[in-house]
């Protein structure tokens, strides 16, 4: 199977108004820019988004806010993002918080196949209301499911055209989890290589999960906040 497309805008032809997209990334760092500015010119609809958090006003996730392509969020931190906030006072955008730990483990029980699982944190808040707790050993749990998509947005270093992928230090963080949670993944590369040309030992995420990559193209890889050391 050739798993190679020839731009972002192919992959995105393959979504759907109203699909669940995972999309990796943490802050700006490690997201797949060029899918998201892709799903953006398409206009896709109705979304239901699960990342970490929804970008900024003029970048990442937020410039799907913009356009009012987004129907709901499941995030851990929204609080840079000024439509987003706008959106979620006035109820034009359904959002579901989750502390960053359970997000994370709630899509690798996604991509593991685990039905749920029992976490102590958010028991007695508002996070909980609605959800099963059991006290084990004297402490009390909240039952959490797991996370799945219908697709996945992966950005990595380097990428194999079979989908094996390198991801480099902190853009690793959502992208390995998510690349295994959602029904297809789409994986932008930096470098995109021969099969043979990764070593083995080095790949983060086996091409077994990877079902479409792409060469990426003029990334931008915006700091969120510059924060420099004062002249002494």
């Amino acid at each position: 199977m050739n798993k190679v497309l020839g731009d972002a805008d192919a992959a995105v032809a393959l979504i759907p108004d109203g699909a669940t997209i995972m999309m990796g990334g943490f802050g700006l760092c490690g997201i797949p820019e060029n899918l998201i500015a892709a799903l953006h010119r398409r206009g896709t609809r109705d979304l239901t988004v699960i990342s970490n958090n929804a970008g900024v006003d003029e970048f990442g996730i937020g410039i799907l806010l913009q356009t009012r392509q987004v129907r709901k969020m499941i995030a851990t931190y929204v609080g840079e993002n000024k439509e987003f906030e706008r959106q979620y006072l006035t109820g034009e955008l359904e959002v579901e918080l989750v502390p960053q730990g359970t997000f994370a483990e709630r899509i690798r029980a996604g991509g593991a196949g685990i039905g749920g699982f029992f976490t102590p944190t958010a028991y007695g808040t508002i996070i909980a209301d609605g959800k099963e707790t059991r006290e084990i050993d004297g402490r009390h749990y909240v039952l959490e499911l797991p996370l799945r998509a219908d697709f996945a947005f992966i950005k990595a270093w380097t990428g194999d055209t079979t989908g094996n992928l390198v991801y480099r230090r902190t853009a690793r963080n959502f992208n390995p989890m998510m690349a295994t949670a959602a029904a297809v993944t789409i994986a932008e590369v930096e470098h995109l290589v021969e099969p043979g040309q990764i070593d083995p030992d080095h790949v983060h995420t086996p091409g077994v999960f990877v079902k479409r990559i792409l060469q990426g193209v003029g990334y931008e890889k915006r700091i969120e906040k510059r924060t420099v050391a004062r002249a002494s």
